[in-house]
């Protein structure tokens, strides 16, 4: 049997990712130790209960204290403030990561604190679903799915290709890219969809001439879609908007003027206009379930198969 990738790895917070992680590890042997911080009795309990963790800490600083891994499974607004905290208990040698769906902000708020000789690898799982807490992970969550690792310049490339090497166990394939350039492109493929998704369900909600009943009773497939995507985490979505802005507010400045060509063409009833976008749209869906990043059963993401669960990653950016 091999020797296992990690000798304590620290999982500072235990929500999905976090258990799934721990599910992963534990599914390959990738870590001797798992250790966990959350900041609630009752998760670290079920973090226990569920042999999700070796050791529940109280404190993040106790649970990186000694680690060679250290992940950061919290919300980005919080990030910068625990990593001032664990500074201190970094070992020499050991890698600093995270899981959020924005890196300018991690390298921002959590560089700073990082000590000379720990190794600093913001990464993002590009998975998830719209369920949270410790009973929501599962080993297959990051099985085809990519993990963006944005190293920053002068970065040791030894330490890139273990932590390289651990997701690629964990079931993910890796990319490398700058922080700028993945927080781009994740505005347009996750974070303009949640928003948009967010602002779609609160004005059905708000109609005056519709009921909440009748938005209920009446949910086509594609309303429905926007729901389970609504009902991701609003503290990590809060935190994504600030955290995002400037390349968020591109995107949506963006999608208004491709928006309004819409409107136009339904209003002066260009039909060869509209034709040729949504021809356009379903070519890209195709090349997403080409690519593996989707099913084309018509379960709109809510039975998918292992490896696929939440569909186009609804929770997590």
């Amino acid at each position: 049997m091999s020797a296992p990738a990690f000798e304590r790895v620290a999982l500072i917070g235990i929500g999905l990712i976090g258990s799934s992680l721990s599910h992963a590890m534990r599914r390959r042997g990738l870590a001797r130790t798992i250790v966990g911080h959350a900041q609630t009795q009752k998760t670290r309990d079920a973090a226990l209960r569920l042999g999700l963790v070796d050791q529940a800490c109280a404190t993040a600083r106790e649970a990186a204290s000694g680690a060679d891994l250290v992940i950061l499974c919290a919300p980005i607004g919080v990030c910068g403030n625990i990593a001032e905290e664990i500074a201190p208990v970094l070992r020499r040698g050991s890698i600093l990561t995270d899981v959020g769906s924005v890196k300018g902000a991690i390298v921002r708020d959590v560089g700073r604190f990082v000590p000379e000789g720990v190794h600093f690898i913001p990464g993002h799982p590009i998975s998830g679903t719209e369920h949270s807490g410790p009973e929501s992970g599962f080993a297959e969550l990051f099985d085809g799915r990519w993990c963006v690792l944005t190293p920053p310049p002068g970065t040791d490339q030894a330490a890139i290709d273990r932590l390289s090497a651990f997701w690629q166990a964990c079931g993910s394939q890796v990319e490398i890219m700058t922080a700028e350039h993945h927080d781009l492109v994740l505005a347009i493929t996750s974070h303009v969809p949640h928003l948009i998704a967010y602002n779609i369900v609160n004005t059905a909600r708000h109609l005056e001439r519709v009921t909440d009943s009748e938005v209920i009773k009446f949910s086509a497939g594609g309303f429905r879609d926007f729901t389970r995507i609504a009902a991701s985490d609003p503290v990590m979505w809060r935190d994504v908007f600030l955290n995002n802005k400037e390349a968020v507010l591109e995107m949506l400045g963006r999608f208004s003027e491709d928006l309004t060509a819409l409107q136009r063409a339904i209003r002066f009833g260009e039909a060869d206009t509209l034709y040729k976008l949504f021809v356009e749209a379903r070519a890209t869906r195709r090349g997403i379930i080409q690519a593996g990043q989707d099913t084309a059963a018509p379960d709109f993401g809510r039975h998918a198969p292992a490896g696929l669960a939440g569909g186009s990653k609804p929770s997590k950016p």
